[in-house]
């Protein structure tokens, strides 16, 4: 069952007037408890845990959610809603190849060094979705929208360097998520040269897909 057809389920025994409104607050508490929750990890997570370190009672938290599975599912995919439109502002005002690549690896870099703990919880949760067939549906719909943003992504870099990646798009999110998934492990142990690791390791990666248009050769000085 999805977070879609739980909210629908549980909505069912609130008012019909009343159902936008409990949508609204579901996403409030869940944005709410992100914090905690990636503090915590699901593992130690529950909804009294939640409670204890929010300023939400546990009556409250456990009206709007079913159990913390659906608490979880809601807070990482509205962030990772948030997570898939960040790099559209580099796609659409990037004009040349250089300038996507340094908005990207910058984008990266910031989301590594100020959300990395919100990262591991969506690492964890994905860990989790092996196990637990909750998981599965949400999982894999929040995977494929990471998926489709990468491919923006790569979808521009073809453009700007009129080249095909040669890569499906399920391979290349591997790639580029698998370079995050490591440095944020790196950096979780404290590596100060994580995040610049990451980037150079992303550059190269870029570059062996798509060949970097050349620059214009600096005109020669005519000797007097």
């Amino acid at each position: 069952m999805t977070t879609h057809q739980r909210v629908k389920k549980h909505a069912e025994r609130v008012p019909k007037a009343r159902v936008d409104k409990f949508s609204e607050r579901r996403a409030e508490l869940g944005e709410a408890a992100l914090t905690t929750l990636a503090a915590l990890g699901y593992a130690r997570t529950s909804l009294r845990e939640i409670a204890q370190n929010s300023e939400f009672s546990h009556g409250v938290l456990h009206y709007y959610f079913s159990d913390k599975v659906d608490l979880i599912i809601c807070s990482v995919k509205q962030y990772k809603a948030r997570c898939v439109t960040r790099y559209d502002h580099a796609v659409e005002s990037a004009t040349t190849y250089d300038e996507l690549m340094e908005g990207f690896l910058q984008s990266l870099g910031a989301t590594l060094c100020d959300e990395g703990h919100v990262h591991r919880l969506w690492y964890d949760l994905r860990s989790q979705a092996l196990f637990e067939e909750a998981f599965r549906a949400d999982v894999v719909q929040i995977d494929k929208s990471l998926e489709d943003m990468i491919w923006r992504i790569m979808s521009r870099f073809a453009e700007l360097s009129g080249e095909d990646p040669g890569m499906s798009p399920s391979a290349t999110y591997a790639l580029f998520d698998g370079l995050f998934q490591q440095a944020l492990l790196k950096h979780m142990s404290g590596d100060a040269k994580a995040v610049e690791s990451m980037k150079a390791d992303v550059r190269q990666a870029i570059g062996r897909l798509f060949t970097p248009p050349a620059k214009a050769a600096a005109p020669r000085k005519r000797r007097a």
